[in-house]
């Protein structure tokens, strides 16, 4: 397969999908920036995604100039996760961009020690920015935090809708440079498009957490609340 330059993907449920209009301008904004007018493609393609049953689709723009999308039937989506530490520098060359990094970022994922489900990555100063294929989220005390928006990050379509939510419950964000020390005290979420909110309930080696009382699943039925027909 060609390599991949940019690269976007969404869970469909019956027709639904949340943040469509995030994704298209994520998706769109990387192919213009690469030379590439995706529009037309876009609105084509979109219409033509199934109605019915669970699917991913990644709509895909490859080093050879051609536009594909891959309609993908969706995996089983996830609960609680364990994490581990990427040792070392930022593997990535493109990490604002979706596409570029992907065949990498799976590869050390799947090689994840402690048998973790994902993969953090850290910034050259030792805080915490992203997972392979996922944002990150977490609480301190009643506030919302997330990475500061400067960081080399994927901007996160989950994040952002999150961060919306957030808002309208009257709910206190904020944006902090912390290390995982930092976090291993406070409930940690991972936020992507397939499964929307994962709690952190192990880092390494740790024991599991059980995470009593997560608001996760409060925090889930409210993205779920945003799905709406393609």
């Amino acid at each position: 397969m060609s390599g991949l330059l940019v690269a976007d993907s969404f869970l469909v449920v019956d027709g639904g999908v949340r943040g469509l209009d995030l994704h298209r301008e994520r998706f769109v904004g990387s192919c213009a920036a690469a030379g590439v007018d995706a529009v037309a493609f876009w609105e084509q393609q979109i219409n033509r995604l199934p109605g019915f049953g669970r699917w991913f689709p990644r709509f895909e723009l490859r080093d050879t100039g051609e536009l594909a999308v891959q309609r993908r039937p969706a995996p089983p989506t996830g609960g609680r996760v364990r994490v581990a530490l990427h040792e070392g520098p930022d593997p990535r060359t493109s990490p604002r961009v979706k596409g570029p990094d992907l065949a990498l970022l799976g590869k050390l994922k799947d090689a994840a020690p402690h048998r973790a489900d994902e993969l953090v990555l850290l910034d050259s100063d030792g805080t915490v920015l992203e997972a392979a294929y996922a944002a990150i989220a977490w609480w301190e005390g009643e506030t919302l935090c997330f990475p500061p928006p400067t960081s080399p990050l994927l901007p996160s379509v989950t994040a952002t809708l999150l961060q919306s939510l957030a808002t309208t419950h009257n709910t206190p964000t904020a944006h902090h440079a912390r290390t995982p020390a930092d976090l291993q005290s406070t409930e940690v979420w991972l936020l992507n498009s397939l499964h929307g909110i994962r709690p952190v309930h192990a880092w390494n080696n740790s024991p599991i957490d059980p995470l009593p009382n997560s608001t996760a699943p409060h925090w889930q039925s409210h993205l779920h609340s945003l799905t709406k027909p393609i």
